[in-house]
């Protein structure tokens, strides 16, 4: 594999056959669009339809209720039998039905949020999906941009990257195109170089993709993470404890119960049939859709929030969160900017009163200081640039 940080820029443009100032062509890009496949990180695939409806039955508490229903069929009670069967059909139908429209919610959400690049190609300009970047292609770099694929810096003006990401350090990077590695160099010390997911804070550049999808640095922890066990929340934790201690309270019970009759010589069928009636009579069978019924309740408050909720009991680990992260642009604003306030000398207007010769020398100084065009009607740029 080639080592990128150890080649000059020219000699890593000429060792992906590209160009600093014209690109690929896009004969170039269908050729290695077929090799390299899609600029995505590979995601596990998601349980089948029948599998997502089983799983819901996968739970202690529900195995107990089915073998309940199936004694009280064996004690022509068809009418216990037919509450036990509703009541863990109601259950299940509800979970299934709650995690397949958060499933779809969040295919909505990953290709509404599916990042950009600016990409120079065939000596033009364009601004394409991330996922279509393939090795050779030149992104043009600028603040608050999301780095697209892993890149060879070829140009670089006060470039600054964040990437606690990758190397856990909270202060941006300086990068420099002209560096050249001579020894083997940490992640953290390739300065001319820029990583996938990682954000530029502050300058403009340019870089030559080298990796994309799962070759970058951030598909090798992709991958690693692919091998986490989900991990049951606490009100499946403790309702499977129940469940346990339900059934062996249950069975100890009726043994004990079953064992006195013997002793004292009653009838060994009737006591049997009274034993297996008390073990049914103690399973709780509206336990289930008790819990069940609040937890949609829960989900359906938060989705009037605009929350996604994947499985229910997730609403209830949420009381257990005492912090909340996030990141700020694009997620608790909007990505935009709008002038609410003009200031000319010492008086401060709506800029909706302002004169035309204000508003002009306004409109002049945003032009300015603005790296955002448009082009058949496509916005290309900073969306905090774009006028809407």
């Amino acid at each position: 594999m080639i080592q990128y940080e150890k080649l000059e820029a020219e000699e890593a443009i000429s060792a992906l056959s590209s160009d600093s100032s014209v690109g690929l062509t896009e004969s170039q890009v269908e050729e290695r669009f077929v090799k390299h496949g899609a600029n995505v990180l590979a995601q596990k695939k998601g349980r089948s339809p029948i599998i997502r409806l089983l799983m819901q039955f996968n739970d202690p508490l529900i195995y107990i209720l089915l073998v309940a229903a199936t004694i009280s069929i064996a004690l022509g009670e068809l009418a216990d039998c037919i509450i036990i069967l509703v009541v863990v059909i109601v259950n299940g139908t509800i979970g299934y039905i709650q995690e397949a429209k958060a499933e779809k919610a969040i295919d909505a959400l990953k290709k509404l949020t599916s990042p950009k690049a600016i990409v120079k190609r065939d000596g033009a300009i364009k601004e394409l999906d991330a996922a279509e970047l393939v090795p050779g292609d030149i992104v043009l770099l600028d603040a608050g941009r999301l780095i697209p694929a892993d890149l060879r810096l070829v140009e670089s003006s006060n470039l600054k990257i964040e990437e606690s990401a990758l190397t856990g350090e909270s202060v941006p990077s300086e990068k420099d195109y002209m560096y050249k590695a001579e020894n083997e160099t940490p992640l953290g010390d390739r300065i001319n170089m820029a990583y996938m997911s990682t954000v530029v804070t502050y300058g403009r550049g340019a870089g030559l993709v080298v990796s994309t999808g799962m070759s970058t640095e951030i598909g090798k922890i992709a991958k690693i993470l692919e091998d986490t066990v989900e991990e049951m929340t606490p009100l499946q934790k403790r309702l499977a404890d129940l469940g346990k201690m339900l059934g062996i309270l249950t069975i100890v019970i009726c043994a004990l119960l079953f064992l006195v009759a013997l002793l004292q010589k009653r009838d060994l069928i009737e006591m049997l049939l009274t034993a297996i009636s008390l073990s049914v009579a103690a399973i709780p069978e509206g336990l289930p859709a008790v819990v069940t019924i609040v937890l949609a309740a829960g989900v359906s408050r938060m989705a009037k929030s605009r929350s996604i909720v994947r499985k229910l009991p997730a609403v209830e680990t949420l009381g257990a969160v005492s912090v909340v992260c996030s990141d700020k642009t694009g997620t608790l604003t909007q990505n935009r900017m709008t002038v609410t306030e003009s200031r000319i000398g010492a008086e401060l207007k709506n800029p909706e009163d302002s004169s035309h010769e204000v508003k002009v020398k306004f409109f002049e100084g945003f032009t300015l200081c603005n790296d955002a065009s448009i082009e058949s009607e496509e916005k290309i740029g900073d969306p905090t640039e774009i006028w809407v």
